[in-house]
């Protein structure tokens, strides 16, 4: 039963990893049916099974990332000006994971302690959920019209939107693209920028727990963890680019309202 409970929470984080919907608010909703033992195993497995669904973006994007690929996601030869592009890309994303990176350190283990609860995941997803309708009845011209015009105080902005997502059940791909969304960029870019910000956000993360428990856990623990991860990266992949194609031609507020239709199920069933 464990090897099925994690390969169902493989997938789970899969699809919400990148959907407005909170990737840990579904994973500790589905601990009531899919339960790990210990509860420190399966805090930990919930943040570096991300990284599987991290390295999805990674390879998705891959050209747009890589300063060093001979030919860019166009498959045109790629100039110097190209390269120059991506390294500022990249340099915009670490500003941006810097609010996070400190908070993170600071806080991890009360937030692991007080805030990991079908209550306040519940919270959170029906006010995120309002948030976004409202967002989206009230959105604006998009200032930028790519990311190359995006200045650095703005991704460093969109960094501490970033770090409203530490709170289970708000959804780091939320927060970010509403943040970006909301200091000027294009839906398309808002997203594209909230899943380049995650590499190094869920990087550190996952680092952090394995730091923490590198000599926690047996090996049949540790394979437990890649397999989560292999799974969460397979569905991930499919499922970043449905989402991007569905965004393409309709805006947030399907998942707003799953947002909230899910939170009040979650009051019913639980508390």
């Amino acid at each position: 039963m464990a090897w099925f409970n994690v390969f169902i929470l493989g997938i789970v984080e899969g699809i919400t990893e990148f959907l407005p919907v909170s990737s840990t608010g579904h994973l500790i909703l589905f601990h009531r049916w899919f339960q790990l033992s210990p509860e420190n195993f399966q805090n930990a497995f919930d943040v570096c099974i991300q990284l599987g669904a991290i390295l999805a973006v990674v390879v998705l994007y891959f050209r747009k990332l890589n300063p060093l690929a001979s030919v860019d996601q166009d498959g045109k030869a790629m100039t110097p000006k190209k390269r120059r592009k991506i390294v500022e890309l990249w340099a915009k994303v670490l500003v941006g994971v810097l609010p996070a990176m400190v908070l993170g350190l600071l806080f991890d283990d009360l937030i692991d302690k007080y805030l990991f609860s079908e209550k306040v995941v519940a919270v959170t997803l029906v006010l995120w959920g309002i948030v976004i309708i409202l967002m989206e009845k009230r959105v604006r011209p998009a200032k930028f019209q790519s990311l190359e015009e995006v200045p650095y105080s703005y991704a460093l902005g969109i960094g501490f939107f970033q770090c409203l997502a530490m709170i289970p059940g708000t959804s780091r791909s939320a927060a970010t693209i509403i943040g970006a969304m909301t200091l000027g960029l294009k839906r398309v870019d808002a997203a594209e920028f909230s899943f380049f910000l995650a590499i190094p956000t869920m990087l550190g993360a996952t680092l952090l727990k394995v730091v923490k428990n590198v000599h926690g856990f047996d090996p049949s623990q540790w394979i437990m963890i890649l397999f989560g991860g292999l799974v969460s990266f397979i569905t991930a992949y499919l499922v970043i680019r449905v989402f991007m194609n569905f965004i393409k031609k309709h805006d947030f507020v399907p998942f707003g309202i799953y947002r909230i239709i899910v939170g009040i199920l979650v009051f019913i069933l639980f508390l």
